[in-house]
């Protein structure tokens, strides 16, 4: 029994490797586009070399397909994963296992609980990257996050139909569905949500709009207008 066990160990361990090493060859990156490589460039460029190194990825799947923190977690970094839904949460669990500093936690993320849930995990109050997306209630978890921590880079699912300058945001609401072009917040809303908080859009990966504090953007800053033409409007490919 033991041995079966141990077998059946080796394997899934096996698998997960395998697994892992199909995905980045496929997409030369675990994210859907390019963001995890993305933001290794913001991290060497902005952040500096002794920031805490701690990732929290809100809507996590399962934890590599399109994931914008597994490319840190397998580089060292310590953090949280949170994902409500129960057959990727068991993908989640399984894809953190090799990492003793990386926590799954299967949780609904809202307004409400995702101060408390970070703090329970005694999350910096300035942690390094924050990765936001669970088509719906996104704007509504960012606005509570950002009322008690200032994360040093964040990047989060925007809206790319809605243009600005229209503010588009759904109303909160626990039992959100998503529907087919009708979720989240339009990147107008995201630039007065960082403007009320002290931070600027750096740039717009056709629907992940990267944002850092403007203390650290410096003069690499651009308004929701110029991000959303750059990043998705005047892209060639954007009818693809």
């Amino acid at each position: 029994m033991k041995f079966t066990k141990a077998a059946q160990q080796t394997f899934r361990d096996l698998d997960l490797k395998l697994h892992r090493a199909r995905l980045a060859a496929k997409h030369g990156s675990f994210s859907n586009s390019s963001e995890d490589r993305i933001l290794a460039h913001s991290i060497a460029e902005l952040l500096p070399p002794d920031h805490n190194h701690t990732a929290i990825d809100v809507g996590a799947g399962d934890g590599m397909r399109w994931s914008n923190t597994y490319a840190l977690f397998a580089n060292g970094w310590k953090g949280v994963g949170i994902e409500f839904d129960p057959r990727k949460f068991v993908k989640l669990a399984r894809a953190y296992r090799p990492y003793p500093l990386v926590y799954a936690a299967r949780n609904r993320a809202t307004p409400d609980n995702i101060v408390p849930l970070l703090q329970s995990y005694a999350i910096e109050k300035d942690f390094s990257v924050l990765s936001l997306d669970i088509d719906g209630n996104d704007y509504w978890v960012l606005r509570a996050i950002l009322s008690a921590f200032r994360p040093q880079l964040i990047v989060t699912e925007i809206n790319e139909k809605i243009p600005p300058p229209i503010r588009f945001v759904v109303k909160y609401d626990p039992d959100f569905q998503l529907r087919h072009h009708f979720f989240g917040y339009s990147i107008a809303m995201l630039g007065d949500l960082c403007e009320a908080s002290g931070y600027c859009i750096l740039k717009l990966e056709y629907n992940n709009a990267f944002v850092a504090p403007k203390e650290l953007a410096g003069d690499r800053s651009m308004d929701a207008v110029t991000a959303y033409a750059r990043g998705y409007l005047e892209r060639p490919d954007r009818k693809e």
